[in-house]
């Protein structure tokens, strides 16, 4: 098992920047790809941001490119994804995923992620 716990939601002002943190622990030593995904109330969960095991190629969605940032820390550890420019539209729960793989891509779909964490809240005012 691999257990996910995101950190570093809250409150902002338009405009401004956070920084989530997605830490791994269980299984540290299996490979996976990792995922931010983002649910605001009464829409669908949605992909925002992935990094691949291998090369750690990043993708995002094109509402948040060249906004966001996806990285990891040197161990795999820990999961990253610095938010710049934020917009009221970008107020959701924000969750971590991690998908089992050791290519160089990551999934962009939920449901190729086997795991998830609790969610973080992300409220951006205007």
């Amino acid at each position: 098992q691999v257990q996910l716990v995101e950190s570093g939601g809250g409150l902002v002002q338009a405009g401004g920047s956070l920084r989530l943190s997605c830490a791994k622990s269980g299984r540290t030593f299996s490979t996976y790809a990792m995922g931010w995904f983002r649910q605001a109330p009464g829409k669908e969960r949605e992909f925002v941001a992935a990094i691949s095991w291998s090369r750690g190629s990043t993708y995002y969605a094109d509402s948040v490119k060249g906004r966001f940032t996806i990285s990891r820390d040197n161990a795999w550890n820990t999961v990253y994804l610095q938010m710049s420019s934020l917009k009221p539209e970008d107020t959701a729960v924000y969750y971590c995923a991690a998908a089992p793989g050791d290519s160089d891509y990551a999934p962009l779909r939920s449901r190729d992620y086997a795991y998830w964490g609790q969610g973080t809240q992300v409220t951006v005012s205007s």
